[in-house]
C-alpha cells in the first residue's frame, strides 16, 4: 500500500480495449461532441439575441445550455483522447479536478431542474402573478444558489477523498474519474467516505426531485381543472420538455449513484446517458417541442444568410 505520487497517476481503461472499436467510438462521440457544443451554444446565443426569450425560462434555459457545456467538456474530451491514446493515463490531480467539476456540473444540473420546475408551477397556477413571483433579483438569486449548493456538495466529497491513500493497483474501469470508481482502488477505509456521498447524494438529489414532483403534482391539479382541452394541452406543452430531461437526468444519476461501485458495464452506461448524451440532447428537446425557440432559431439564421444590410 502507498500514497500516489504526484508523478504517478490513473489508468482509465475507457468503454473497449479493442482498437478498431475504439476508433469507431472515437468518431461517434466527437460528432456527439460537435453537436452538443452546436447545440447549446446555438440556444445560448438565441437567448442572448432575441429580446422575445428574455423571459425567466428562457433565463433558466440559457443557465441550463452553459452547464451542458461544463458537463460534456469535463468528460468527453479526456474519453476522446484515451480512446487515441496507449497509455490512457491521467494524473492524481487531473483526476481529482474532474471528478469534482463533474460532481459540480451534476449538483448544479439537478438544481436547475428543480428552479426550473418551480418556473412552471408558478407559470401555470399563478399566470396572474408571474411577473411578481419570478422577479429578476429572485431568479438570479435561485441560479446562484444552485451554484453555490453544487460547488459546496462537491468539496464536502472530494477534500476527503484527497486524504485516501491508492493501492498499487490503479486502473480505473470506466472513461472518466467519478468518486465511486476512485473509492474502488483505495487500500483506506472508506465508509466515511461512503456514507458522506450517500447522504449528500440523497439530499441533494431527492430534495430536488421532490422539489420537482410538488410542482408538478400543483400543475397536474391546475390542469385537471381547466375546462378546455385546448388549454389544457397547451399548459401540458409548456411542460413536457423539462419533464422529458429530467426524466432522461434523474433516471440514469440515481442509478449511478446508488448502485454500489463494482466497475460493471451499467456504471458506463449510465454515466454516459447523464455526462454525455443529455447534455446533446437538451437543445434538441427544447428547440423541436418549443414554436417560440424555433421560431427565434430561424430568424437568426435567416438574419445572419441575408448579412448586414440585408434584411
Amino acid at each position: 500500500m502507498r500514497n500516489l505520487s504526484a508523478n504517478s497517476g490513473f489508468i482509465l481503461l475507457g468503454l473497449t480495449a479493442d482498437a478498431q472499436v475504439q476508433t469507431v467510438l472515437f468518431m461517434l462521440f466527437f460528432v456527439i461532441y460537435v453537436l452538443t457544443l452546436t447545440g447549446n451554444f446555438t440556444m445560448l446565443l438565441v437567448m442572448l439575441t432575441d429580446t422575445h426569450l428574455h423571459s425567466p425560462m428562457y433565463f433558466f434555459l440559457g443557465h441550463l445550455s452553459l452547464l451542458d457545456l461544463l458537463y460534456s467538456s469535463v468528460t468527453v474530451p479526456t474519453m476522446l483522447e484515451n480512446l487515441m491514446s496507449k497509455t490512457k493515463a491521467i494524473s492524481v490531480g487531473g483526476c481529482f479536478a474532474q471528478a469534482f467539476f463533474v460532481f459540480v456540473s451534476g449538483g448544479t444540473e439537478a438544481c436547475l431542474l428543480a428552479v426550473m420546475a418551480y418556473d412552471r408551477y408558478a407559470a401555470i397556477c399563478h399566470p396572474l402573478l408571474y411577473g411578481q413571483i419570478m422577479s429578476s433579483r429572485l431568479c438570479r438569486g435561485m441560479v446562484g444558489g444552485s451554484w453555490g449548493l453544487a460547488f459546496l456538495d462537491a468539496f464536502i466529497n472530494t477534500l476527503p477523498a484527497i486524504n485516501l491513500e491508492f493501492c498499487e493497483y490503479r486502473i480505473i474501469h470506466h472513461y472518466t474519474c467519478e468518486l465511486p470508481s476512485l473509492f474502488l482502488l483505495s487500500c483506506s477505509d472508506i465508509s466515511n467516505n461512503i456514507t458522506i456521498m450517500l447522504w449528500s447524494f440523497v439530499i441533494h438529489a431527492f430534495g430536488t426531485f421532490l422539489l420537482i414532483l410538488s410542482s408538478y403534482g400543483c400543475i397536474v391539479s391546475t390542469i385537471l381543472s381547466i375546462s378546455s382541452t385546448t388549454g389544457r394541452k397547451k399548459a401540458f406543452s409548456t411542460c413536457s420538455s423539462h419533464l422529458t430531461v429530467v426524466i432522461l437526468y434523474f433516471g440514469a444519476s440515481c442509478l449511478r449513484y446508488l448502485m454500489p461501485a463494482s466497475g460493471s458495464p451499467w456504471e458506463l452506461i449510465f454515466s454516459l446517458q447523464y455526462t454525455v448524451i443529455t447534455p446533446m440532447l437538451n437543445p434538441l428537446i427544447y428547440s423541436l417541442k418549443n414554436k417560440e425557440v424555433k421560431t427565434a432559431i430561424r430568424n437568426m439564421f435567416k438574419k445572419y444568410l441575408q448579412g448586414p444590410g440585408l434584411t
